[in-house]
């Protein structure tokens, strides 16, 4: 057996015996369902800080979750990528579906986290209907892939998207948003969306990590909106597409669209025709841009 096939082996029986333990079990599956903190975790088990601490320290060892900072917090996710990401799906895959325990986990959970969010917004309204109809049918003609929402707020564009994608990141700089965000994915079920702190001027990913990157209604608010886009294109994969939407003052359609084309133009990316939304009396602009063809000399 060669080395990395014992590896392999290794990592396995570890994760095994890391979920042989009720409670660990119920640990995975919670940070499975959104990422969460220790004292909320505390709250939904009913089990003391010390205990709960050394069960997630057990799963974090064993690969089966991740943990990261998010201002005074620590939370505690799976993994969305990699050999860990993989062991724990198998894992769950195995699970009864109408386990009681996981059920009545999962309803405190849930109550935990609509305690902390804001009352729902209202109805959406026609014209924002026909934003999502118009991201929808501008996104999904190709795979979503890994995601990424540069400032993504309330998380509407994870919310719409976060389904259909491999990986779904949003980052945002302001951390009541982060909070809301991230309780709101978990509530809606949508485990494989993570958010994080970032500045959108610079952020920790790798260059090309990203097949889908959506700016939405915050490049016009930005001081340094060349930077911002341009980090956007530094994380666009190869073939990759980048969403902009911009909101838009009545008549002021044509203006934004040549702002954006030469934004996009000093950031070598491509942008093709933009997409008033809606039809009549828009008030976003829907832009795509990938990376622009060099010249072959």
């Amino acid at each position: 057996m060669d080395s990395g096939k014992a590896n392999a082996f290794e990592d396995t029986i570890r994760a095994l015996k890391a979920v042989a333990e009720p409670t660990r079990l119920r640990l995975l599956v919670l940070c499975h369902r959104g990422e969460s903190t220790v004292s909320e975790l505390v709250r939904v088990l009913g089990q003391s800080q010390p205990r709960i601490s050394r069960h997630l320290k057990l799963l974090c060892d064993a690969g089966l979750l991740e943990r990261f900072r998010d201002g005074h917090f620590i939370y505690y996710g799976t993994p969305s990528a990699g050999p860990g990401a993989v062991r724990v799906r198998r894992l769950l895959e195995l699970l009864p579906g109408e386990a009681p325990e996981l059920a009545r986990d999962a309803e405190l959970a849930d109550a935990e986290r609509r305690a902390s969010v804001e009352p729902e917004a209202a109805p959406l309204t026609e014209a924002e209907r026909a934003l999502h109809r118009a991201v929808l049918d501008t996104v999904l003609t190709a795979p979503v892939g890994r995601l990424l929402d540069i400032g993504a707020g309330s998380a509407r564009m994870l919310k719409l998207l976060g389904r259909r994608a491999t990986r779904a990141v949003g980052v945002d700089i302001d951390g009541d948003q982060r909070r809301q965000a991230r309780a709101q994915l978990a509530v809606a079920g949508m485990g494989n969306c993570t958010i994080r702190a970032g500045d959108a001027r610079r952020l920790d990913f790798a260059d090309g990590a990203f097949d889908t990157v959506i700016l939405d209604e915050v490049l016009g608010q930005s001081s340094a909106p060349e930077q911002m886009l341009a980090e956007a294109a530094r994380l666009l994969a190869p073939g990759g597409r980048l969403l902009l939407i911009e909101p838009l003052e009545e008549g002021a359609a044509e203006a934004a669209g040549r702002r954006i084309a030469r934004l996009a133009a000093g950031c070598r990316l491509a942008v093709g025709r933009p997409r008033p939304v809606p039809a009549k009396r828009p008030a976003w602009l829907v832009s795509v841009a990938t990376a622009a063809r060099r010249k072959v000399a």
